[in-house]
C-alpha cells in the first residue's frame, strides 16, 4: 500500500512545482497586485490625483507677490496699468484652477468653473503680452499685436463658454495658436531687449510643452498622485514665471 501511494505523492509534488511561477535570480519584485489595481481603477474612473489643484493653489499667492513687485518697480503709469492686467489674469488663472480642481462640486457648479478655468487660459495669454507689447514694441506693432491677441482671446473665451465639451484636439491647438501669434513680432522684441526676448521664447516653450502634455495625456506618472494634468500645471507655472521675468525687465526700464 505504501509503495503504491508513493508515485501519486511524487506526481502531485511535480505538478505543484511546475505550476508555481519561477522568478529569475536577482530580479526585482513586480508591483503589488493591489497597487497596480489601484492605479488602473483611478485611471479608469478618472479619480483626482492627490496633487490635483495644489500646484496652482500654491502659485496663486506667488502671482499676487509678482504683481506687487511689478507695480512697485514700474517706471511709468503705462507700465503699472499693463502690469496690473497681466497680474490679474494670472491670479484668475491660478486661483480659479485651484478652486475648480480641489473642490468636490455639484455638476452645475463644476460646469461653470470648467468654463472659467479654460477661458482664463486665453486671458492669461493676452494678459502676458499686454505689458510686453505696450512697453517693448513700436507703437504700430504694439497696437496690431494687442488687437489681434485680445480679439483672439475673447473669441476663444466665447468658444469655451459655449462649447465646454469640445474635444481636446480642437481647443488645445487654439491655445497654442493664440500664444504663437507673437512669433511674428519676435525680431522687434529682441531689438528692444535681448534678455526679455529670450525669456518670452522660454516661457512660450514651457507653455507649448504643457499644452502637448495636456493634449496627449502623457506622461501619466501616477493616476493616484501625480499625473499628466499635474505636469501640465507645472509647465504653466514655470512658463508664467519666465514671462514674469521678461515683464520685470520691461517695466523697470519703461
Amino acid at each position: 500500500m505504501a509503495a503504491s501511494s508513493s508515485p501519486n505523492a511524487a506526481d502531485s509534488q511535480n505538478s505543484h512545482d511546475q505550476s508555481a511561477p519561477v522568478r529569475p535570480s536577482g530580479s526585482q519584485p513586480e508591483q503589488h497586485p493591489l497597487e497596480a489595481a489601484a492605479d488602473t481603477i483611478a485611471d479608469v474612473l478618472n479619480i483626482k490625483p492627490s496633487w490635483r489643484g495644489w500646484i496652482h493653489a500654491g502659485a496663486t499667492p506667488l502671482a499676487v507677490i509678482a504683481g506687487i513687485i511689478l507695480i512697485s518697480v514700474a517706471a511709468s503709469p503705462l507700465a503699472r496699468v499693463t502690469s496690473a492686467v497681466y497680474v490679474v489674469s494670472g491670479i484668475l488663472l491660478f486661483g480659479t484652477s485651484a478652486l475648480y480642481h480641489r473642490g468636490n462640486w455639484k455638476p452645475k457648479t463644476m460646469a461653470v468653473l470648467k468654463r472659467l478655468d479654460h477661458s482664463n487660459i486665453m486671458l492669461v495669454i493676452a494678459g502676458s503680452y499686454t505689458p510686453l507689447s505696450a512697453l517693448l514694441l513700436p507703437s504700430a506693432q504694439a497696437t496690431l499685436l494687442l488687437w489681434v491677441i485680445w480679439v483672439g482671446a475673447l473669441v476663444g473665451v466665447l468658444f469655451r463658454v459655449l462649447w465646454v465639451g469640445a474635444p481636446r484636439w480642437l481647443y488645445v491647438p487654439i491655445y497654442v495658436a493664440l500664444g504663437m501669434t507673437a512669433v511674428f513680432f519676435m525680431p522687434d522684441f529682441f531689438a528692444a531687449s535681448v534678455r526679455a526676448g529670450v525669456l518670452i521664447c522660454l516661457g512660450g516653450a514651457f507653455y507649448i510643452a504643457g499644452a502637448v502634455v495636456y493634449g496627449i495625456r502623457k506622461p501619466n506618472f501616477s493616476a493616484r498622485h501625480f499625473g499628466f494634468h499635474e505636469l501640465f500645471h507645472v509647465f504653466t507655472v514655470v512658463g508664467f514665471a519666465a514671462q514674469f521675468m521678461a515683464i520685470l525687465f520691461a517695466v523697470s526700464d519703461a
